[in-house]
């Protein structure tokens, strides 16, 4: 394939906002070696392991870990490829290591097969989240061992629990970070920089946000806000993308708007808050779905569970097993995700009846 074709630098806007990222056209396999040879690099040797999301949550959960441990080698994972991290730290991690694994809940048991064989070959292994977790899961984690500790998810971050449950004195900024990441993370939106924080996680490296962060806390320096405001006017022309391709549907007493494109989710949803939707779905050209709530809508999570996915109450992802070729694919981009959208809305028209 020519690499122009999937290139973001030679895209136009509107091609970018329909189709995903150059990542994207990778296949399984390279990315899966692509995967080990990086977890490989990242835990051999390391004496403190970090297993986690690498949005501004499960980040800070890095900055908190790596400044009460010392040097701290982060494994990043999202709740899709939890079991296969898992299992290369099994394969590469140090004998004798304690690991964290911050800010993620499995979507399936399955997603736990190693941690029994992971708890053999560590000191310790402790498990901070936030997430709506089942018992079986509960279960699961507990029997191999670990420190499970799940904060509630209506008001609290993944980093709100780290900064308990770490037995160390952290300077203020740390706390004041941790509130920040929680304005974001809770959808709040108190606080102008959490969006700052939220964005420069996306943009940058795990490593140059952790480090920034545990230098400055939530004050970004001038060069990251710079940084920000450069990347921010893509950012905003393809939220207008967004925006503008949404439909609202009344399903039972709720609104709900639903979009697609490439682009950042939380504006959007906020955008479709501002016109009266209860809830939105941002379908990604990657074939998944951002669901987003609110005080009028607080249910995200199970319409997610039954798309396989799951989340918050107010804030949850899935993607729906409908891909089985790269023809799916294509009738999903030329469509702007019809068929997601289909199966989706009718995961809320479940839920009508109780309510």
């Amino acid at each position: 394939m020519d690499d122009r074709l999937i290139d973001d630098e030679t895209l136009s806007l509107d091609r970018k906002s329909v189709l995903p990222g150059e990542g994207f056209f990778y296949p399984d396999s390279l990315a899966a070696e692509r995967a080990r040879e990086e977890a490989r690099e990242r835990v051999a040797g390391a004496e403190t392991v970090v297993v986690a999301d690498p949005d501004a949550d499960g980040l800070a959960c890095v900055a908190l870990i790596g400044t009460a441990r010392g040097e701290t080698a982060l494994l990043p994972a999202s709740p899709h490829d939890l079991g296969d991290q898992l299992a290369r730290a099994v394969e590469h991690l140090a004998e004798g290591a304690t690991v964290y694994v911050c800010d993620l809940c499995p979507d399936d048991p399955s997603d736990l097969d190693a941690l029994d064989e992971l708890a053999e070959r560590t000191s310790a292994i402790a498990w901070y989240d936030h997430h709506e977790w089942t018992p079986e899961l509960v279960e699961g984690v507990r029997d191999a061992g670990v420190e499970l500790v799940v904060g509630d998810s209506d008001t609290v971050c993944t980093a709100d629990v780290a900064l308990e449950e770490l037995d160390y004195e952290f300077p203020d900024r740390f706390a004041e970070l941790v509130a920040v990441t929680r304005d974001h993370d809770l959808w709040i939106r108190e606080d102008e920089r959490s969006d700052d924080l939220a964005d420069y996680a996306h943009w940058v490296d795990p490593e140059e946000y952790v480090a920034t962060v545990t230098e400055h806390g939530p004050d970004l320096p001038p060069e990251a806000r710079e940084l920000l405001s450069d990347r921010r006017v893509e950012k905003q022309a393809l939220i207008e993308k967004a925006v503008e391709r949404a439909e609202r549907h009344e399903i039972g007493p709720w609104t709900v708007g639903v979009t697609y494109g490439r682009c950042s989710q939380n504006e959007v949803a906020e955008r479709l808050r501002e016109e009266g939707t209860d809830a939105a779905v941002i379908v990604k050209p990657a074939g998944s779905a951002s669901l987003r709530g609110t005080d009028s809508f607080e249910r995200c999570h199970e319409v997610a569970a039954q798309v396989n996915g799951g989340g918050h109450p107010k804030a949850a992802g899935c993607k729906p097993e409908i891909y089985d070729d790269m023809l799916d694919y294509a009738h999903h981009w030329s469509t702007r995700g019809a068929v997601t959208k289909q199966v989706i809305l009718a995961a809320f028209d479940g839920l009508a009846p109780e309510a």
